[in-house]
């Protein structure tokens, strides 16, 4: 284990006993009584965790959050703290703490967040390869589609990329909605920062507000669960089938997009969030403003742009290509050598309707890589498929 701990406490007894401790799981830690002098050594040296009090001579602990943030905005941080309240915790998970600890500090509890914070550094040290991985996957150029129609929208979502505006995505379902969301997002200047997808349909009516804007439970390290607001803040929120929102749900939302933060419970200081919003829906969600089944104000926010994606039937120039491009995917994902679309089952391809859409060829195909028992895929593999 290599880990490096620094520890800024200015109180030297607590501060020689968690260095002990943490010395006896294995991690290599160094110790400062004030925040100047953790920020030199900041300055020279890395660590996989920061622990820092609150209360230190000169500036205190958060303040050392804020300019370790501003250096290094993925650097682990843990605060403790002498004073238990929401409104410490707000103020110190907002400034991007990774958890706080209430003084007196118990051994085992400590242990178990600095090995569950370390766990979340390895993890943002694999996202970061992962994003490189990401980006080229969903890189415009990327994008299957042939069609005059798609390479219209393609160019419209790269202006709408660059823009910063919310955006509303509508069409038929599997059109391939996230898909030009997550193009949208890595192709902006957020593409460094979260992309969280929702899909609202699938949660419980219950669970949405709570999993969107977080809620209390318990008290104690515990006590705030972060929502995919906070989480997804300085990137971008994907929020399927936000058509079924409840009008309690979407009056909360409209706030948060006005005022840039969630209010918490009891009229506490709001937790500052800054997040693009990409929606999608499959229904009609202008005439349900007419009707008054969805705000009109809150309608005008998220469709700062909009772009509609057309089902797959009414651009067949891009079922070839997709086609080929599914059947390269599943050959190197069930590790066979299908190479090939024989002409007559190309032929059945493009005269079918596709009600599914490109998810529904996505499905054919993978079903007929799986099943082919040679390089080519012919109208045997298709048995679902009847010509239009």
């Amino acid at each position: 284990m290599n880990e490096r701990v620094l520890i800024v406490e200015d109180e030297e007894t607590l501060c020689e006993s968690l260095k002990r401790v943490l010395i006896r799981e294995g991690y290599m830690v160094d110790t400062f009584n004030t925040a100047e002098g953790a920020m030199e050594v900041i300055e020279e040296h890395f660590y996989d965790l920061i622990i820092t009090d609150i209360i230190l001579p000169g500036i205190t602990g958060i303040e050392l959050l804020q300019r370790i943030k501003e250096r290094l905005p993925d650097q682990i941080v843990i605060i403790m703290t002498a004073y238990a309240s929401l409104e410490t915790a707000v103020e110190a998970l907002r400034t991007g703490a990774y958890d706080y600890v209430v003084k007196p500090v118990m051994h085992e509890e400590i242990k178990q967040i600095v090995k569950n914070a370390l766990r979340q550094g390895l993890l943002q040290k694999e996202n970061i390869l992962l994003r490189s991985q990401i980006e080229k996957q969903f890189d415009f150029t990327h994008v299957i589609g042939e069609s005059a129609t798609m390479l219209k929208i393609m160019g419209d979502a790269k202006k709408i990329a660059d823009s910063g505006e919310n955006v509303l995505l509508m069409g038929e379902i599997g059109t391939g909605k996230e898909l030009i969301a997550r193009v949208i997002h890595h192709g902006s200047r957020r593409t460094e920062n979260p992309f969280i997808p929702v899909n609202l349909s699938a949660i419980p009516e219950d669970q949405v507000e709570p999993r969107l804007f977080g809620h209390l439970k318990g008290s104690g390290t515990d006590a705030l669960k972060r929502g995919v607001l906070e989480e997804a803040s300085g990137g971008t929120v994907f929020l399927r089938d936000v058509g079924s929102l409840s009008s309690h749900v979407q009056a909360k939302l409209l706030g948060v997009i006005q005022e840039g933060q969630i209010r918490t419970a009891g009229g506490a200081q709001g937790i500052g969030v800054d997040v693009r919003f990409i929606t999608a829906t499959s229904r009609d969600v202008r005439s349900a403003v007419k009707g008054g089944g969805f705000r009109d104000d809150l309608f005008q926010r998220i469709a700062g742009a909009s772009l509609t994606l057309p089902p797959l039937r009414e651009r067949k120039e891009d079922i070839g290509p997709l086609a080929a491009h599914f059947m390269q995917k599943y050959s190197v994902d069930f590790c066979k050598s299908v190479r090939n679309i024989d002409d007559e089952a190309l032929s059945t391809l493009r005269e079918y309707r596709w009600p599914g859409n490109v998810k529904e060829l996505s499905n054919v195909i993978e079903r007929a890589v799986l099943i082919a028992d040679n390089c080519t895929i012919g109208i045997h593999h298709l048995p679902q498929l009847k010509k239009a």
